[in-house]
């Protein structure tokens, strides 16, 4: 895969698992996931890059229609990513499969929370000392990112696209940030599910895939019941 999983492996151990050989049945679970996040990774990067560049370029009307898609398309990154962090940490909780994992780097990310997310992680690596600890710790850390991101994207996006925010260059570079950090988080990810499944037991495989396509399902229709409110313009008289 291409992008950034250098920025993501810190450590030498986790730098020997994402060398690591995976069985069959697992390297389908990894590149199922990956690939499919890749994919939607690429779309929304696309599409993005082609508002902004119409923004950019003074086409302030066909940015503003262009803008409009793009929660949806950060949805379809973000809504697949948020169900395999919560699998990865529940998971681990209940059965008690916890692989190694690394510190963050703030200066991997742009936003300010994220950063001071990412900050927060490499201080608290330093002091829980248990592998358990700091895995579920980053995961939760970075589950609350891509939340946090994805909600963000959303209003922003809406904001500049029916007109409330009046073309401001700050909500624009703000939907380029969350982009940047969105996939700084899905390459954290996919590290961290490396080394998940090279610990992961075989009988456990068929469970953990079940339990991220429940997630998924759920989230998704509530995301999208949520999307149409959103959408939903008042009728006088209702």
């Amino acid at each position: 895969m291409r992008g950034r999983f250098h920025l993501a492996i810190g450590a030498s151990p986790v730098q020997e698992d994402w060398s690591a050989w995976l069985p069959p049945a697992k390297s389908n679970v990894f590149e199922h996931h990956t690939g499919h996040l890749e994919v939607a990774y690429n779309i929304f990067s696309v599409a993005l890059d082609e508002s902004l560049g119409l923004s950019r370029n003074g086409k302030v009307d066909q940015a503003l229609q262009a803008v409009a898609v793009i929660p949806s398309l950060c949805a379809r990154l973000a809504l697949p990513l948020e169900a395999l962090l919560h699998t990865l940490g529940q998971h681990a909780r209940h059965f008690g499969t916890v692989p190694k994992s690394a510190p963050m780097n703030a200066s991997n990310f742009r936003g300010p929370r994220e950063q001071y997310s990412a900050r927060m992680s490499e201080l608290l690596s330093r002091v829980l000392f248990t592998e358990r600890s700091q895995f579920l710790h980053k995961i939760d850390a970075l589950a609350d990112m891509v939340i946090r991101i994805r909600k963000h994207v959303a209003e922003a996006a809406f904001d500049l696209a029916s007109g409330a925010s009046l073309g401001d260059p700050a909500d624009w570079q703000s939907l380029d940030d969350a982009h940047f950090d969105l996939n700084t988080c899905f390459r954290e990810s996919a590290v961290l599910l490396k080394s998940f499944l090279l610990v992961l037991p075989e009988s456990q495989i068929i469970p953990f895939q079940n339990s991220v396509a429940n997630y998924l399902r759920e989230s998704s229709a509530q995301s999208a019941l949520l999307s149409h409110h959103r959408r939903m313009v008042p009728i006088e008289g209702e």
